[in-house]
């Protein structure tokens, strides 16, 4: 399990990439940064990752809890403005660490997985899609936030 830093151990990741959309042409560059703790007792991880859209003022928030965490799945909680609460699953592999929704009653669903590479960095993608038929594709990476 300590085979991944990303998410298993308490750090800051900053990210970036492409988002796109299927109701909008252009691709969206994104800058994304992960702040991942442990609180003590708990047995659980808590993150809130920040993403600033190039372009957009705004800056959106997910908030993420990961329990029940085992050598290779663990149950994710999602929650941010526009879909409330939502828990999905995920999986742990040598290489990668992912997850994904399953929402029927929102109908919502979608994944996120993350592959490691041998610079320590991940390579990331992702696919959410709404009852909506609204689509987003993202992908980019991730590295750990060197301490100053």
């Amino acid at each position: 399990m300590t085979n991944h830093p990303f998410i298993l151990s308490p750090s800051s990741w900053l990210g970036e990439g492409k988002i796109q959309l299927n109701m909008v042409d252009e691709e969206l560059g994104f800058f994304t940064r992960w702040n991942v703790t442990h609180p003590e007792g708990t047995g659980k991880i808590e993150c809130v990752q920040e993403i600033q859209v190039k372009g957009l003022s705004d800056i959106m928030f997910n908030q993420f809890l990961f329990y029940d965490v085992s050598h290779n799945t663990f149950i994710i909680e999602l929650e941010n403005q526009a879909l409330g609460r939502v828990v999905g699953s995920g999986i742990i592999s040598d290489k990668v660490i992912g997850w994904e929704f399953r929402v029927e009653e929102l109908g919502f669903e979608g994944f996120e997985f993350y592959e490691k590479q041998s610079d320590g960095t991940y390579q990331m993608r992702a696919e959410y899609a709404t009852q909506d038929q609204f689509r987003t594709l993202i992908q980019g990476k991730v590295w750990q936030q060197k301490s100053t």
